[in-house]
């Protein structure tokens, strides 16, 4: 799934191409584009056809776009994307040719570039959800209980830190976990604890303090590095608004390196299961704890 800085790069492209634009017609070619919706697409398209998509927002690797309505003190619902494994938010002209794989449209009162969801696998979707105050930022309410990411203004490291301290988890476990700290998935976890030079089955509370910190530090450096970058194609799924791929993936120095020497030691990359996805680690820079 598209982590912190894929979605970042998607959110600066509708920044740019979308935001300021009302919308005159939206289009819903899938059922489950709009399955996270209760009330269905006709509810959908009612209740984005006519406002105009005030910003483009995002917390952790969630993506959305907010709505103008009649709330003097700011947008009371927004459009929250759901990427899912395949999802693409692509803005296009008219003339282009639709994707095989569209699900959603919409049209702009300007008559400009559309913008489309694309989603080859279905599991990403589009829904309409209500703006509540959590955190002291108002978010989607479905996901209000997301922690502030590395790059979020607010984020407090030394509170996380305390918090990472007094799980009672796995280092890498605690990493992916969204209500702690959001934005880093398996990819990002894998690099960051390789420039922290620790294991992922560290128990997270015998980490100290510098520890913790360093690996936090390690995390938002290598995801600002990779948004430098356009992010982390590995095909070519994962793509800004204009279709084109990010280059992170040759910056790699664990992740999908199996059995490739690393670029510090020359070691072996060991690569082990890990919740149904995969774990790459030195084992010489990330000696397993006893």
């Amino acid at each position: 799934m598209p982590e912190l800085p894929e979605v970042e790069v998607v959110r600066q492209g509708l920044a740019d191409h979308v935001i300021g634009r009302r919308v005159t017609g939206v289009q819903v070619l899938h059922p489950r584009a709009v399955r996270r919706h209760v009330l269905g697409a006709a509810d959908v398209i009612g209740r984005i056809t006519g406002h105009t998509l005030t910003a483009a927002r995002r917390r952790g690797k969630y993506l959305w776009l907010e709505l103008d309505g009649d709330q003097p003190d700011g947008p009371s619902e927004a459009v929250l994307a759901h990427l899912g494994m395949s999802g693409q938010m692509l803005v296009a002209g008219r003339a282009v040719p639709p994707h095989k794989h569209l699900r959603m449209l919409l049209d702009f009162a300007d008559g400009g570039p559309q913008l489309r969801f694309v989603d080859q696998r279905t599991f990403g979707g589009l829904s309409v959800e209500e703006l509540v105050e959590a955190d002291g930022a108002l978010l989607p309410k479905p996901i209000a209980h997301i922690a502030r990411d590395p790059m979020d203004a607010g984020f407090d490291a030394e509170a996380v830190v305390t918090a990472l301290r007094a799980r009672r988890t796995e280092l890498k476990r605690a990493l992916l976990d969204q209500s702690l700290v959001s934005g880093i998935g398996n990819i990002y976890a894998d690099e960051a604890l390789w420039r922290a030079r620790l294991h992922g089955v560290r128990p997270t509370g015998k980490l100290t303090r510098v520890a913790a910190r360093n690996v936090l530090s390690a995390a938002t450096e290598v995801m600002n590095e990779a948004l430098a970058q356009g992010g982390t194609s590995f095909d070519a799924l994962y793509v800004n608004v204009n279709g084109n791929s990010g280059y992170f993936e040759r910056s790699l120095n664990v992740y999908g390196r199996e059995d490739r020497p690393c670029r510090r030691c020359a070691t072996p990359i060991r690569r082990e299961p890990f919740m149904n996805r995969s774990s790459y680690y030195c084992p010489r820079c990330q000696p397993r704890p006893r």
